[in-house]
């Protein structure tokens, strides 16, 4: 699918990931609108790449129903969607004082990881399937997942079972929307230099991309906004999880 002129949504995008991937895709020229929590970053960003912000919380049913409709407003019906909205504190479920993690914590992840993506993007899909839209496809839905998926680390239950989940949910969905000819796909990032990790002093940054056997540094926030262009430009990219980790696999802590 083409991106010029489409009209494309990405949640979190005010900002690390889903920032870059705004960025290119507007770059690219596709009609984007951000969906974030934080309106300052949101606002800004989008001003800066020639977009639209809208404040949502992923979670809420209601504000998602009107965001899409203010998307569609403003740049019409999207036909791309990049879920980059989410949380990952570390958390044991025993720590050190013996204390058993509350399951409000343990819920507060899965809630926004994983309800929030499924949020938008059925809601997405069912103003999407009907669009009588030119080509060969009508839109995508790509999701971020993460290497924690498959390598969760001590600490990230709750985190790796919402990515998890996010890798199970593709295939299904890929299979249904077919009918619909909507493509869904998930990127499993490892260590990306996000805002979170920019933050740690530049030692410690180095450390964690020493980890990464090639290249031996952490991902660029761009590196991934490449691989989400490069999936919607292939129509055969379909029902998939992409690692995009410079070949790491997490070690226990």
């Amino acid at each position: 699918m083409q991106i010029n002129g489409v009209a494309a949504i990405v949640t979190g995008g005010a900002s690390g990931l889903g920032g870059a991937v705004a960025a290119r895709l507007s770059g690219a020229g596709a009609k984007v609108v951000i969906f974030d929590q934080n309106a300052d970053l949101g606002a800004s960003h989008a001003a800066a790449i020639g977009g639209h912000f809208i404040r949502v919380d992923v979670t809420d049913e209601r504000a998602v129903e009107d965001a899409l409709a203010k998307a569609e407003a403003l740049c019409g019906t999207a036909r791309i969607l990049v879920n980059c909205a989410g949380v990952g504190a570390p958390a044991k479920v025993i720590n050190r004082d013996g204390d058993v993690l509350p399951l409000k914590d343990f819920g507060h992840i899965i809630n926004i990881n994983l309800l929030g993506s499924f949020n938008v993007l059925s809601k997405f899909a069912g103003r999407l399937h009907a669009a009588d839209v030119p080509g060969e496809e009508r839109g995508i839905i790509i999701n971020t997942a993460s290497v924690a998926a498959f390598d969760g680390q001590i600490g990230q239950p709750a985190y790796a079972a919402s990515k998890a989940a996010i890798v199970g949910m593709t295939l299904p969905l890929a299979r249904e929307f077919a009918r619909h000819k909507i493509r869904v796909m998930t990127i499993a990032p490892g260590i990306f230099l996000t805002p979170l990790l920019a933050s740690l002093p530049e030692e410690a940054q180095a450390s964690l991309g020493a980890q990464v056997p090639f290249p031996s540094r952490l991902g660029k926030p761009d590196e991934f906004a490449q691989m989400v262009e490069a999936i919607i430009l292939n129509p055969m990219a379909n029902g998939e999880t992409i690692r995009l980790d410079g070949a790491i696999r997490m070690a226990a802590k």
